[in-house]
């Protein structure tokens, strides 16, 4: 009997989780043939990537390797860019693999499947601002982060030169929600550290750091006192916040916002997220506004009852006519949702409609503090909690990402070494 092939796109913090599930039930025991394929030969949790870019995490310490999860958890990997996709033959094609020298070092593929899950994530979206796409950076990827860290050694280094014309680091943020807010403070964390490494002249206050936000407040998605409490954090920092502000086009010195000029040296866009372009009428599969693949209540396409959808390029809609958010709660929770109808499916049962559960949201201030609502359907968002109990809950996200992917005891092993690693090696990412 020829064991049925499920092909997973994406290996972000859905794609990876629902893999190592259906490697762990099912390719261990041979009973269906896993794939996960992913454009890098690294994953990295995505709401990490602010501390990437700014250093306080490193990624060469904090990444994990798609192929030797995958040989400990009974699925394959695939190294390769999703470049098309045929339904009838239930094909998916991959781009071919380039090495850094022009050199191709895998050739294009086809890949068969019988079930198919997309977890493709989102880019950042620019709304087609002019100059926004080649003076700005986005966070949506490691590379960027790693773009974006670069670029900030370099700045730094100028600022501590005394021949530096220039007396501020300027960094705007474009952008007021979770990633916008959450790099703005740990871009001042990271400056605190480099004092401790030859950085004497990087004071405080010569950090001059704009967050932009063309919305009334900051976090919008976010109960407004969350907000409030998040804004006075930052102000006490020294973060430059201006709501109502529209940017109308970036250039090479800074943001054009309307008849006035930011100057910056560092530009980074978070002002929202769209599914890849590609995924618009992907082989007749629909969209909403921004991309994303429409699912039904089972997390099916809607044209396609053997492709799935999940994360960020899902659009699952909720019954107050929203959708479930672009966050990491919700990739986690329709990756088990996937795995189990999956899995139901394959035994001849039926599929349970998923229920998206929003247990409330957390923004990390880096050091300087944390703040949130904890379990949002019980109690409407209304439980709001900040410092060390919002921190170690914030902490406790990554931690159960870190289950779903090794189990409670390499969990808690990593989280050791993690300890140990704050003690013997330099805080911050140096080069």
């Amino acid at each position: 009997m020829t064991r049925p092939r499920i092909l997973i796109v994406g290996g972000g913090a859905g794609g990876l989780e629902l893999a190592t599930r259906l490697g762990n039930k099912l390719g261990r025991h041979t009973k269906a043939h896993i794939t996960l394929v992913d454009r890098n030969h690294t994953h990295i949790w995505k709401p990490l990537l602010h501390e990437v870019a700014t250093g306080t995490l490193d990624i060469e310490i904090d990444q994990l390797s798609y192929r030797a999860h995958a040989a400990a958890h009974g699925f394959d990997f695939q190294l390769g860019r999703f470049d098309g996709l045929n339904r009838q033959q239930q094909k998916v094609i991959l781009a071919p693999v380039f090495a850094d020298d022009g050199e191709e070092v895998l050739a294009a593929r086809e890949l068969d499947y019988d079930y198919l899950v997309l977890a493709i994530g989102s880019v950042s979206n620019h709304f087609n601002t002019p100059g926004v796409a080649e003076h700005c950076i986005f966070l949506d990827s490691p590379a960027q982060a790693q773009r974006f860290h670069r670029h900030l050694l370099d700045a730094y280094l100028k600022l501590n030169s005394p021949r530096h014309p220039k007396e501020t680091l300027n960094i705007a943020i474009v952008g007021a929600g979770a990633t916008g807010v959450e790099l703005a403070a740990e871009l001042y964390h990271a400056a605190a550290e480099l004092n401790l490494y030859g950085f004497a002249d990087l004071r405080k206050a010569r950090l001059n750091i704009s967050v932009i936000e063309a919305g009334p407040r900051i976090l919008p998605a976010l109960p407004e006192r969350i907000a409030i409490a998040a804004q006075k954090e930052l102000e006490k920092l020294g973060v430059k916040v201006r709501t109502n502000t529209k940017v109308t086009a970036a250039n090479s010195t800074g943001l054009q916002l309307g008849s006035e000029q930011l100057d910056a040296e560092l530009m980074v866009w978070a002002a929202g997220i769209k599914a890849p372009d590609f995924l618009h009428h992907l082989d007749g599969l629909e969209n909403n506004r921004i991309n994303q693949l429409l699912v039904n209540s089972k997390l099916q396409t809607t044209q396609d009852s053997r492709i799935y959808a999940i994360g960020d390029c899902a659009g699952c809609p909720l019954s107050d006519n929203k959708w479930v958010p672009p966050r990491a709660q919700s990739a986690h929770q329709m990756a088990s949702s996937v795995a189990d109808n999956i899995l139901a499916e394959l035994n001849g049962k039926s599929l349970r409609e998923f229920t998206y559960k929003d247990h409330g949201s957390l923004i990390s201030l880096s050091r300087f503090g944390t703040v949130g609502s904890l379990m949002g359907n019980l109690v409407g968002g209304a439980m709001m909690i900040e410092g060390r109990i919002a921190r170690l809950a914030y902490i406790s996200l990554y931690r159960m990402h870190q289950v779903a992917l090794h189990g409670w005891l390499k969990m808690l092993v990593i989280s050791l070494v993690a300890r140990i690693n704050r003690i013997v090696r330099p805080r911050l990412k140096l080069h």
